[in-house]
């Protein structure tokens, strides 16, 4: 059955950043299977955003930091937090110009999912080759994800793995591999992290190799582990292997990719299903994103305007949307911590709750005294007054050309909570749209 301009709307909203009229058209009219089909055949696998050169040149010295003087300690930290803010900004670019905002909505998922904070590897470069891992795996094969990422330098500084070693193991990275990243809470015991840790011993970075990946065998501990009901000489890559064979991995991330894109609530029947196809295809995500975009619970009405927009959803999705000027990017990374989303670095291994944890007496005022900002326009660096530049906004001229209806419809996903006013025009319509309640739902 071809879709109506609402589904294609909530389709747009949930697998990207929403979408113009012109955007929506497009996938109206398709069948539900068609339009996901078409949106999963548009991912990329690369940033098209060129990162800052000096940002990527910023190595850790081979020699450390422990030989520099303090002046010069200073200046390289100095250095360092310049660099944190023009790689989040760098990241808003592509999040503000990319042609596939389902591939950065992925990215941002696995960034959430396998979090490292800039704040503690200290190296901004790290943090952008993750980001990049991140996205070229956002949509493959989770295996092989996981075995890069459990490789990837940011990942081994931000989970202690650079100080296990065989004579004092450290627990950080298997405890987090099985409670947030593959199995979930209540699937393993404090025998198997400790086994676990001592199979990913001797993983470390190399500051000669200019923070790569290096494996110490000399600090390995080869004896024999037994972890989640096997046992072996078991190196890091096996025990991977083993949480990956586990039916609770598959069933654990299919729950969380629901809650991300279809629902609070997983069906338990559906997670079942969905995750034993996970599993058998060789954990490929694109399959499961799949399965349930086409699922009647993501179409179900009850469904739409049953989320909370992120910060960076927020935030994007309505310069986007109302093609609001940016001179620069950085100014964002402000903006998002202020709304409690800081780019590269999320709170704490967990990363962000999300969720209804969104929205606070606090963060709700934000939210709404920086979309007043926008609205306004000189406070995102475009010219003060804006509504009486809307009509020559560029990538905004729908909002002009549309009928009020039309407009409503693409700004919220269900009816306002405030009545809009008869005969009030265009742009105090989209004022009172983008200021209701309904617009931080997606």
């Amino acid at each position: 059955m071809p879709m109506s301009f609402q589904d294609a709307r909530h389709l747009l909203s949930r697998t990207g950043f929403g979408g113009s009229p012109a955007d929506i058209r497009a996938l109206a009219g398709l069948d539900r299977e068609a339009a996901v089909d078409r949106l999963l055949a548009g991912v990329g696998t690369a940033a098209r955003t060129s990162p800052p050169v000096h940002v990527l040149n910023a190595l850790p010295p081979a020699e450390g930091m422990k030989g520099l003087s303090v002046e010069k300690k200073q200046a390289v930290k100095q250095e360092r937090r310049e660099d944190a803010v023009e790689l989040k900004g760098w990241w808003y670019q592509e999040l503000l110009t990319t042609p596939s905002p389902l591939t950065e909505r992925m990215t941002l998922f696995w960034h959430n999912h396998f979090t490292s904070s800039v704040h503690k590897v200290k190296w901004p470069t790290l943090l952008y080759h993750q980001n990049a891992l991140l996205r070229h795996h956002a949509l493959g094969s989770f295996r092989d994800l996981l075995f890069q990422i459990a490789k990837d330098p940011a990942m081994v500084l931000y989970l202690d793995t650079q100080t296990n070693h065989k004579d004092h193991p450290n627990e950080n990275f298997a405890r987090e591999l099985f409670e947030l990243f593959t199995l979930g809470e209540g699937q393993y015991s404090e025998i198997d992290i400790k086994e676990a840790a001592r199979a990913f011993t001797g993983w470390h970075v190399a500051a000669h190799r200019g923070g790569g990946f290096a494996f110490n065998r000399r600090q390995h501990d080869d004896g024999v582990k037994h972890v989640l009901g096997k046992t072996g000489a078991f190196g890091g890559e096996d025990v991977l292997a083993i949480a990956l064979d586990q039916p609770a991995c598959a069933r654990y991330l299919t729950a969380k990719l629901w809650r991300e894109f279809v629902s609070d609530e997983p069906d338990a029947r559906e997670i079942d299903r969905l995750a034993a196809e996970f599993r058998n295809s060789g954990y490929r995500i694109a399959p499961l994103l799949r399965g349930l975009l086409i699922l009647p619970q993501f179409w179900a009405p009850e469904t739409r305007g049953a989320l909370v927009k992120s910060p960076v959803e927020l935030l994007v999705g309505t310069i986007r949307l109302l093609n609001l000027p940016i001179s620069d990017t950085t100014v964002l990374t402000k903006y998002g911590t202020r709304l409690g989303q800081d780019l590269f670095d999320p709170p704490n291994v967990k990363g962000w709750l999300g969720g209804t944890r969104w929205i606070t007496s606090a963060t709700l005022l934000n939210r709404w005294q920086l979309l007043q900002r926008s609205l306004r326009g000189a406070d995102m660096g475009g010219p003060p007054h804006a509504h009486a530049a809307m009509s020559e906004m560029h990538g905004a001229t729908w909002i002009m050309e549309e009928e009020a209806e039309t407009v409503q419809a693409v700004l919220v996903p269900v009816p306002p909570v405030n009545p809009i006013p008869p005969g009030i025009d265009r742009w105090q319509l989209v004022r009172q749209l983008v200021m209701d309640p309904a617009f931080q739902l997606k």
